[in-house]
């Protein structure tokens, strides 16, 4: 949920990997490195702030069409849409969404791609799982905005209902909880470890499911805690034919932009996030 599955094919925005490696830590480095002449911070911050409120405003647009057309119908598992069939990864709705919906989307990922290049966090991971990790850049909690991924969108037309989505980024503990609030009053909470692969990139491997029905089960029983299957036993299903054909894919996610109050990820299976930072204490 929420922080996809890495499928085995390769993430759509692999070409801003590839732009990451190279690039300068500072977005007027670049510049300074080809003209002789640097960008001044100042000049940056705005078009930083510009290409920002193009991202909103192209949410915004994507949420009329929304209402106009209707929110994609999506419900649990592979024949509800939320799974992808041959991964078993969540579904990518980019292939769902069709008509004004589609074109508003294909709108926000074009505003992502130009604010991609401006991000002002090269070394977002930095610090995450340590005694320091309250200064991680990630640190705190994020509220979905926008998203391609099936298994972090929600509508009051399928049987799953409506919800709020965030997640919870414990910088201290390495530790990422997602965290899904439905209508009904059921709650899920889902428990990742959360590990620095690079400046840009968080590795994840999911502990523990934590769900929290209506009403106590039995009158008795106010949360199920299910574990999540480690490496070992998914290779064993995988091996036994009820694991995905290709075998447990990785999970990670590889930050796009990060400031203090916007966060912009892409999975390894290339669903796309965009989050708002939201209020948040132990």
């Amino acid at each position: 949920l929420l922080l996809s599955f890495a499928a085995a094919r390769g993430p759509r925005f692999a070409p801003h990997f590839a732009a990451r490696t190279s690039r300068s830590p500072l977005p007027w480095a670049a510049a300074e490195a080809g003209s002789g002449q640097a960008t001044a911070p100042a000049a940056v911050a705005a078009d930083t702030a510009v290409a920002c409120e193009a991202l909103f405003a192209a949410i915004a647009t994507f949420r009329a069409a929304e209402e106009m057309e209707g929110k994609a119908s999506i419900d649990f598992g592979v024949k509800g849409g939320e799974l992808d069939k041959k991964s078993r990864a969540p579904a990518d709705l980019r292939d769902v969404w069709t008509g004004q919906v589609r074109s508003a989307a294909a709108a926000v990922e074009s505003a992502i791609d130009a604010l991609a290049p401006l991000n002002p966090t090269p070394d977002a991971t930095k610090l995450l799982g340590t005694v320091e990790g309250e200064l991680c850049p990630l640190h705190g909690a994020w509220r979905n905005a926008w998203t391609t991924a099936a298994d972090a969108s929600f509508s009051p037309n399928s049987t799953r209902g409506d919800a709020a989505v965030y997640n919870v980024v414990d910088g201290t503990k390495g530790k990422i909880t997602n965290h899904i609030d439905f209508a009904s009053g059921a709650q899920f909470r889902v428990v990742l470890r959360a590990t620095a692969l690079s400046p840009l990139r968080v590795g994840l491997r999911f502990r523990f499911v934590k769900v929290s029905p209506p009403r106590p089960i039995l009158g008795l029983l106010r949360t199920l805690v299910i574990p999540v299957p480690g490496p070992f036993l998914t290779r064993v299903l995988t091996f036994l034919g009820r694991g995905p054909k290709e075998g447990p894919p990785p999970a990670y996610f590889e930050v796009l932009y990060l400031d203090d109050e916007l966060r912009v990820h892409v999975t390894g299976q290339g669903n796309l996030f965009v989050q708002r930072r939201a209020p948040w204490s132990r």
